[in-house]
């Protein structure tokens, strides 16, 4: 079957909400070529487990198709139209399991030597996208915190190199209360900003006591460790079963739900995106500064939130992956300066992450060495490249950077 051949009736599979979504733009749906449109459906389908801003951006993808006329159609999807599918690409059933497809795809276009030409086009159709549907500016300035080092006596390492750059270095930071008032300013700007998914707090270890706020959206890694153990007992099993390869594994991941790793409780939205956490990156299963790196960045490309914190926690020692994945190692040594430079490392990916986001010439970041002197801040009220030995406290740096 090809996307024209598309009926309604084709869409019975699909959850209520999604299959409405998808017949109420069918029309749009059938103009993709073959090479492209499962990409779409598979995320069609995850959409009930997307946040507000992801649903709105895909929404808003169909609506723009919908709006093109023929001739701009083809002109928006001619290097794509171009990509060669073999019929038992077509056979599959790419309308139910666009996963499958789409793995499938990537395999064929790279023995096919088309990898480059899908990529290129993909690139051109991201671009022409983002033209026609620009993102409006927040409400309000976006605001990102990075806590790093937690656990981490004393430290020779130069932090903030990267980041440098772009703000002010402090060097007489007093620590006291600092994480608990980085907290209160995350709890306060979400009750006067009420926005859904649009404040976040996400830590590598344990979550720190907070002010409770149904406006604040909260993910720990240690409140996961249940949903980990099971995720790697999984792995472990489809692992030493014979003829498994990495593809077919991968796949597997990819159709874990949240009642399969037991979070079926709370947030329905938060708890899909917890899933795809722990299953689409690479380390997020094991190495807690991983998971707190990926989860940012996840959160800035999909809820594209007005604040968040984040806080690094330690993470263990590297070890054989083999022994990593069996999951017996509860009682492992962590590792307290590689946190830190993994940390270090992470902040600026999400000040990176925070920067891609409409509004970054008015947003602002801070990151800071928990209960140390050191601390680096970024505003469009503040000087860039230079550094400060003034005595301040986390609660001024706050107020400096809006």
């Amino acid at each position: 079957m090809l996307p024209i051949d598309l009926k309604p009736d084709d869409f019975r599979a699909y959850t209520p909400r999604v299959k409405k979504l998808a017949i109420d733009h069918l029309d749009a749906l059938k103009r993709f070529p073959i090479s492209f449109l499962p990409n779409l459906l598979r995320d069609i389908i995850a959409s009930d487990w997307k946040v507000p801003a992801e649903r709105k951006q895909l929404e808003d993808e169909i609506l723009n198709i919908v709006s093109l006329s023929a001739e701009q159609n083809t002109d928006w999807f001619e290097k794509v139209a171009r990509i060669s599918v073999s019929e038992s690409l077509t056979g599959l059933d790419w309308l139910n399991a666009p996963g499958e497809f789409v793995e499938q795809l990537s395999s064929y276009l790279w023995t096919t030597h088309q990898l480059d030409a899908f990529r290129e086009a993909a690139v051109i159709y991201a671009d022409r996208l983002h033209a026609a549907l620009p993102h409006a500016p927040p409400v309000v300035p976006r605001l990102g915190i990075a806590v790093i080092g937690q656990g981490l006596e004393r430290n020779d390492y130069p932090l903030f190199r990267k980041l440098r750059p772009h703000g002010v270095y402090f060097t007489h930071v007093n620590p006291d209360d600092g994480l608990q008032e980085l907290l209160n300013a995350l709890a306060k700007g979400a009750s006067k900003y009420r926005t859904s998914y649009g404040h976040w707090y996400i830590d590598g270890g344990q979550p720190h006591p907070h002010p409770h706020n149904e406006a604040l959206t909260s993910i720990a890694d240690g409140s996961l460790s249940p949903a980990r153990a099971a995720l790697l007992r999984k792995m472990q099993a489809e692992i030493q079963k014979q003829g498994m390869w990495p593809e077919a594994l991968r796949t597997i991941l990819a159709r874990m739900k949240p009642e399969d790793l037991s979070l079926q409780e709370g947030d329905a939205l938060l708890n899909g995106l917890c899933v795809s956490l722990l299953t689409e990156g690479s380390g997020t299963q094991i190495v807690s500064t991983t998971f707190v790196q990926w989860a940012a960045r996840e959160t800035l490309r999909r809820a594209q939130p007005l604040r968040l914190l984040v806080r690094f926690a330690p993470r263990q020692r590297q070890k054989p992956m083999n022994e990593l994945l069996s999951n017996a190692h509860h009682d492992a040594e962590n590792d307290p300066l590689g946190s830190l430079i993994d940390a270090d490392m992470g902040a600026y990916y999400s000040w990176l992450g925070q920067h891609r986001l409409s509004g970054a010439q008015r947003s602002s970041f801070l990151v800071w060495f928990e209960n140390h002197s050191e601390a680096l801040a970024i505003s469009p009220t503040l000087p860039r490249g230079t550094q400060s030995s003034k005595a301040t406290s986390v609660s001024e740096l706050l107020q400096w950077i809006g």
